[in-house]
């Protein structure tokens, strides 16, 4: 039998109603898949959050300069961020991988400087990053699975912060979903109707040129951030290791959906934590293959979502480890 199959018997075999724990046995299933084993661990875990700008922004697509970005990463490593409070709470570990931010004056045992360059070229008037840039973003993301790996950890939280990158991630759901750009483009961290419209038009005119090219590495590094990219380099590696990794939103989806353009196998350690209320995350998921596990209209990113996953992965691999069997309880 396989996993799923010998998880399911071992959920069915326990001393309680078949199914009668809903979706936490859906839930056990998958960690159960994701880890390759019916006794699967949620711990130790580790929220990786990978930074970049993006010169789209130069476009007005959004309300914030690109300087916000080093703002937001200087609160993580304070721990006064939404996701350091919430990865507190969750007991897991945060590093921030800064794959191509233009901060300055960061550091700290939780930053890894590992950028690629000070933010992509601007998408709207040709490609976001060169294939070389491509694959040095993909091997940031590799070497943030590795160093996770070398460190025991069972469970990564995907997360990301970059100013501008709603723009990009819309751009790759529309190219690697086959979605219209319409369908996939959202408020992002805040638009008025101008910026909105301006974001509209950047992406579809970006989905068009990257469409026209044959060369589909190519195509995906005309319109990808770099952190975006490392997520998806972070994805592979990781099921080479067998980790489960948890994704967070909109973005960590756009880097699933690059992982899986370049090896379908790299999302077999991937759990969906939640659909957020981006309008091109649900097609992103759809075209993933992943059931989020939850429905709570966050558009955040940081990987809250994933972390909010946390103690429900502790519940489903509690529930396959430590629950008796009917058996047990009887003596049949």
């Amino acid at each position: 039998m396989s996993i799923a199959e010998n998880a399911r018997a071992r959920l069915d075999s326990l001393a309680k109603p078949p199914g009668s724990l809903g979706r936490l046995e859906r839930l056990a299933i998958r960690l159960a898949e994701t880890q390759g084993r019916v006794a699967p661990s949620a711990a130790p875990r580790r929220l990786v959050v990978f930074a970049g700008d993006h010169g789209v922004v130069a476009e007005g697509v959004g309300l914030w300069p690109d300087a916000v970005t080093t703002a937001m990463m200087r609160l993580m490593l304070e721990g006064r961020a939404g996701s350091a409070a919430l990865a507190r709470g969750a007991g897991a570990e945060m590093v921030l991988v800064d794959a191509g931010s233009k901060s300055a004056g960061l550091s700290g045992a939780a930053y890894r400087d590992w950028r690629v360059l000070r933010g992509t070229a601007n998408l709207a008037h040709g490609p976001a990053m060169t294939l070389p840039e491509f694959d040095a973003a993909l091997a940031v993301g590799a070497r943030a699975a590795a160093e996770a790996a070398d460190a025991g950890v069972r469970v990564l939280a995907l997360g990301e912060m970059g100013i501008g990158n709603t723009t990009s991630a819309a751009c790759l759901a529309a190219l690697l979903a086959q979605a219209p750009p319409e369908r996939v483009v959202g408020m992002g961290a805040g638009a008025t109707s101008e910026t909105l419209a301006r974001k509209h038009a950047v992406v579809a005119e970006a989905v068009a040129r990257a469409r026209a090219i044959a060369d589909p590495r190519a195509a995906i590094a005309e319109v990808a951030g770099f952190e975006i990219s490392a997520i998806a380099g972070c994805i592979a590696e990781a099921a080479r290791h067998g980790i489960t990794t948890v994704l967070d939103g909109f973005i960590t989806g756009a880097g699933a959906l690059i992982a899986q353009a370049l090896d379908p196998g790299a999302l077999r350690s991937c759990i969906a934590a939640h659909r957020s209320a981006e309008p091109g995350h649900a097609l992103v998921l759809e075209r993933l293959g992943l059931e989020p596990f939850l429905e709570w209209e966050l558009r955040l990113g940081e990987g809250t979502g994933a972390l909010l996953l946390l103690p429900m992965l502790d519940a489903a691999a509690a529930l396959l480890r430590d629950v008796a069997t009917l058996a047990e309880v009887t003596g049949g």
